[in-house]
């Protein structure tokens, strides 16, 4: 088997003030991405909110349902390695390189409206994966799925900050960043039980066929309970931005994903050069457009944030080890110790449930402690780490789902009581009218990094593990350390974060 999927991200939302009690904000900017809406628009009720968190749910479950799915893809379609790294890659980049875009034309064309269109592209993209004759097939269908994901995705955010204040935006955000973190663990369990049950005959089919019912039944519940919000000044879609973004996204994470498989072709050496090249050329670009008065894709400006910044520079080390650690996870575990798909996805409930409730109990320990939860997040996760690489290092290949159990545990609490409160800081002080443009470069920011870290520490591991299996331990006890290295930078970091979170 081949790499699985990228990343995920994700996904994610930061938060923001009450409102009843500050002054107004100043009219935004002409094309401020997530400029205030009239405040005579509906509120987001409880199902409203219910909807949108499931439009933010299924893009990131399916980032990382194909990893326990990839053996039985590559059986059935008699598919190569580097055409499974297609069928992740595909979704990852359309994906990750269309996500601010999809915010911008919800600003324009209203979030409710392109919400719904993003989920019925969702759902009939869902179906042509399940369908896909072939590789190939797949592949396009993968790619058009992930572009229906990214105009989905950033409507949720946006809607969230337009439709609510105070109290319920807080609790809102909180419960996002949740969901965020729980379906990417989710999508590895449900996928590897929805392979082993075979329903039908349908094998892997299953887990894509499976978003068709739930995505009527969010187009159902989205048409009755989410309100239409939209910006009172929509900026018009910034093309240049727009075209160097993709192209710099494409040209450091297409040869990353695909140059093991494809053996390092010269392609890929071209395409990493041009990177810092068309890195610089964005930057040139927006800088230009933003210091003209226009609103750029992603305005250097909003980088002033100190929150934003310091809270992206995290995001980056925590999601690369997040990424790369699902795909590596699931190999392991299928390949080098003959799990099935269900064992696999078992495995990492422990890690889902601790998750899930330490992400619940963040917003409490916040306003007790600030920002100095995440560098206390990093310690538990790096013990689970660590607690992790010691079983493997002493039982392999005899290592067990129980012997796992008190490492995965500690990790999911550790990543639970990051990811949210990580999501609230790098938008905590971000302007309400700009709120949108915040989120959409936040999300990109960590789906790319998702994507990095597949690439990256999937490329440790499967290098180390060579073609058998006599390695893999070893190999995943270093992809481990690795990791463990990368909490460390997170926590260290941390220390940098302003204590307070508004």
């Amino acid at each position: 088997m081949t790499k699985a999927s990228t990343s995920a991200a994700t996904g994610a939302a930061g938060t923001a003030t009450a409102q009843s009690a500050a002054p107004q904000p100043a009219p935004p900017r002409p094309g401020d991405q997530g400029a205030a809406v009239h405040r005579h628009g509906a509120a987001l009720g409880t199902l409203g909110l219910f909807t949108v968190l499931l439009g933010a749910a299924l893009p990131l479950i399916d980032f990382f349902i194909v990893n326990v799915a990839l053996p039985t893809i590559e059986r059935d379609l008699d598919a190569g390695a580097a055409l499974l790294e297609l069928v992740v890659a595909g979704y990852g980049l359309s994906y990750a390189v269309l996500l601010v875009l999809g915010g911008r034309l919800g600003d324009m064309f209203g979030r409710r409206r392109l919400f719904i269109a993003g989920m019925a592209a969702f759902g009939a993209t869902s179906l042509a994966c399940g369908l896909a004759p072939d590789a190939w097939s797949l592949v396009a269908a993968r790619v058009a799925q992930g572009a229906a994901s990214a105009l989905m995705l950033p409507q949720v955010l946006a809607t969230i900050h337009a439709s609510t204040t105070g109290h319920r935006r807080a609790r809102a955000l909180s419960m996002y960043g949740a969901t965020a973190g729980l379906a990417m663990v989710a999508g590895q369990i449900l996928g590897g039980v929805l392979v082993a049950a075979d329903i039908a005959g349908s094998g892997w089919r299953a887990i894509f066929l499976v978003n068709v019912p739930v995505a009527v039944v969010g187009l159902f519940l989205a048409v009755r309970s989410v309100p239409e919000t939209r910006s009172q000044a929509p900026a018009p879609v910034d093309v240049p931005g727009t075209v160097l973004l993709a192209a710099a996204l494409t040209s450091l994470l297409a040869p990353l994903t695909e140059g093991r498989a494809a053996g390092w072709p010269l392609w890929t050496w071209v395409s990493l050069a041009a990177f810092p090249l068309l890195a610089y050329a964005l930057y040139a670009v927006e800088r230009r457009a933003d210091r003209a008065g226009r609103t750029p894709l992603v305005p250097p400006s909003l980088f002033a944030q100190v929150s934003l910044r310091r809270g992206l520079v995290l995001v980056v080390p925590f999601s690369i080890g997040f990424g790369g650690f699902m795909f590596v996870f699931a190999v392991a575990l299928q390949q080098g110790l003959g799990m099935g798909a269900v064992a696999a996805g078992v495995a990492l409930v422990p890690l889902a449930v601790t998750f899930f409730a330490a992400s619940l109990a963040g917003p409490r320990l916040v306003r007790g402690y600030g920002s100095r939860i995440v560098p206390a997040g990093a310690v538990v996760q790096g013990l689970g780490l660590a607690l992790m690489a010691y079983a493997v290092w002493r039982d392999w290949p005899s290592v067990g789902t129980l012997a796992l159990l008190p490492g995965t545990a500690l990790a999911g609490a550790g990543q639970g009581l990051q990811l949210p409160v990580l999501f609230r800081i790098v938008l905590s002080d971000v302007p309400q009218e700009r709120a949108g443009v915040g989120s959409g470069v936040m999300v990109t920011t960590q789906q790319s990094t998702l994507a990095l870290g597949v690439a990256t520490l999937g490329s440790l591991f499967l290098t180390l593990a060579g073609a058998g299996t006599a390695h893999m331990g070893h190999a995943l006890v270093v992809t481990l350390l690795t990791q463990l290295g990368l909490v460390v930078l997170t926590g260290l970091l941390a220390l940098r974060l302003p204590r307070a979170i508004s």
